[in-house]
């Protein structure tokens, strides 16, 4: 069955008449792909990355460029880790502008993820497999579609610091332990769950290639203290840092906010997080022939493994099941773990290393072949997207600078995979909803929905206008100006639609062709159509308009 070797054994195995396998092309491809994919579409389908933009435009000098130094500051106290891209905006930012870095930041996040895997499995395995190819597929998934590109990142720095942890083992202990604070540094300040990603990875390093180091009790006491050092190393940078910050994550108030997903079915969903992009029936079955290649090697008895990292992977794959969806005011905190497992079981293993010529030609298409296709089917959805982008660009030209745009949108009946794919993701999620937040860098206008997230963010909003912001924000349905249960359902979260009429200027409704399932096309009196784009529709606000009884449409009554 499933064979363990240690690295000796691996890099002595006879390969008799076993084909050369070599990954290097289609990687490299991949990689071209991929930045081709960044630099041709500006604003993908990628839900929080417009935000991010927004945030990294006025970090790299837009926050001086009125009316914003009323609107913005910046205040680095407020967090102590989720800041790297922040960092990276106000260094590098003004050097190189900030549409190029935002967009080299996407790459990383889509790349450096299954590189670092790669770069794990070659040291592990040497020699460049076709199993590495496979890898590259993990570079689409929920958290990347979602746009979490500090944590994207993060994964792929904690991957490549293992392969550099790998090297030094056995060397002098007191150059290993400064090594694992100094990348345990580098990721607390990148996102903190990428850290306890490093940690889970250095100990299952530690472990060993064979589960038989636990029946040794000296053994075992050897890797008990080698452990100790290791989480030692990793536990210390985030503590000092938290010591010296005065400001954590926190749910506005609420406690820790606590969601779970509490059903079997909530939890294979949320398992499936690993691999789903836009629509899950395609992902699945670009992914299937992936898993089956495993399942058959493992039936030939064709396959390597490294226990601890198996070990390793195990705990990650509880977590991915126990962990909660939201806390802390971090939502989707259960989507972190199952990319994480995914990532250390495709690195731990080593499938078909050693086939005849003909079979490793097989075996190479079909992995390409589940790759590309899955890249190609990313690419048609961001290719899609673009119509509903230049839509947004359309109406925000309207927009002058200094104005109050309040984002709202169409909510659909059913969400439609085939038409719009693009515009839903993983568990039906809308991929556009944080697109009116171009309205900062395009109109240099206030959108209240900009991430300022007091222990994620070192950007702050000032008075008056904190008073109709929110640190993190929905796009809700347009019956919410209609419908007093709706409003009065989302008051406690989004305080700035209390008194909306005065105190903004401008609607912006997204997905506006889609009908909304409240309230269709009706919208309140007092709002004057100012550019119809499709997707995107801009709405002037009549602030002279003396009050009148609200008119609220039948559909309402679903709202409850």
């Amino acid at each position: 069955m499933d064979q363990i070797d240690t690295p000796a054994v691996v890099a002595g195995e006879p390969q008799g008449l076993a084909a050369r396998q070599d990954s290097t092309i289609a990687v490299a491809a991949f990689v071209a792909l991929a930045a081709a994919l960044v630099v041709l579409f500006r604003f993908p389908p990628v839900l929080d990355y417009p935000n991010h933009y927004a945030r990294i435009w006025l970090l790299s000098g837009g926050i001086g460029e009125q009316p914003f130094p009323e609107i913005y500051a910046v205040d680095w106290s407020r967090t102590f880790t989720n800041v790297g891209i922040d960092i990276l905006a106000t260094w590098l930012g003004p050097l190189v502008g900030a549409d190029r870095l935002a967009r080299t930041l996407l790459f990383l996040a889509i790349v450096l993820p299954p590189l670092g895997a790669i770069g794990l499995h070659r040291a592990l395995f040497g020699g460049r497999h076709h199993w590495q190819t496979a890898m590259l597929s993990l570079g689409w998934c929920a958290t990347m579609i979602g746009g979490f590109i500090n944590f994207q990142i993060g994964l792929g720095m904690a991957l490549f610091f293992a392969c550099v942890d790998l090297r030094l083992q056995g060397k002098n202990p007191a150059l290993v332990f400064a090594c694992r604070l100094a990348a345990s540094l580098l990721l607390t300040v990148m996102h903190i769950f990428s850290l306890g990603f490093y940690m889970a990875i250095v100990c299952g390093l530690e472990f060993s290639w064979r589960i038989d180091i636990l029946r040794s009790k000296a053994g075992l006491t050897r890797l008990v203290g080698r452990l100790a050092l290791a989480i030692g190393a990793c536990v210390l940078p985030p503590l000092a840092l938290y010591l010296h910050t005065a400001s954590l994550p926190n749910a506005g108030g609420n406690g820790l906010g606590l969601a779970w997903n509490d059903s079997v079915v909530l939890i294979v969903l949320n398992l499936l997080s690993a691999i789903t992009t836009y629509v899950p029936v395609v992902d699945v079955l670009l992914v299937l022939p992936l898993i089956l290649i495993c399942t058959r090697a493992a039936r030939a008895g064709d396959i390597r493994m490294h226990a601890g990292l198996a070990v390793a992977a195990g705990g990650l794959l509880l977590l991915s099941c126990i962990s909660p969806r939201h806390m802390l005011g971090t939502g989707w905190i259960s989507w972190r773990f199952p990319i994480m497992t995914a990532l250390v079981a495709m690195a731990m293993v080593c499938p078909f290393a050693n086939l005849p010529r003909r079979q490793a030609l097989l075996l190479s298409l079909v992995i390409n072949l589940a790759v590309f296709g899955r890249t190609g089917w990313i690419g048609w959805n961001w290719w899609l997207a673009q119509k509903d982008v230049a839509a947004v660009e359309s109406v925000l030209k309207r927009v002058p600078a200094g104005a109050a745009v309040l984002p709202l949108g169409h909510e659909p009946e059913t969400v439609s995979y085939l038409a719009h794919s693009n515009r839903h993701f993983f568990w039906g999620l809308d991929t556009f909803r944080h697109l009116p937040t171009l309205a900062v860098p395009v109109s240099h206008a206030f959108v209240p929905t900009l991430f300022t997230a007091k222990g994620k963010q070192p950007l702050s909003v000032l008075s008056p206008w904190s008073e109709i912001a929110v640190p993190e924000g929905n796009l809700l349905s347009v019956g919410v100006l209609s419908c007093p249960t709706m409003l009065q359902q989302y008051r406690d979260f989004t305080p700035y639609l209390s008194d909306w009429r005065s105190r903004f200027d401008f609607v912006l409704v997204a997905n506006a062709d889609i009908l909304d399932r409240y309230v269709g096309t009706f919208m309140p009196s007092g709002l004057t159509v100012i550019e119809d784009a499709g997707f995107a529709k801009l709405y002037a606000i009549d602030k002279t308009m003396p009050a009148e009884p609200l008119a609220i449409p039948a559909g309402c009554a679903t709202a409850l």
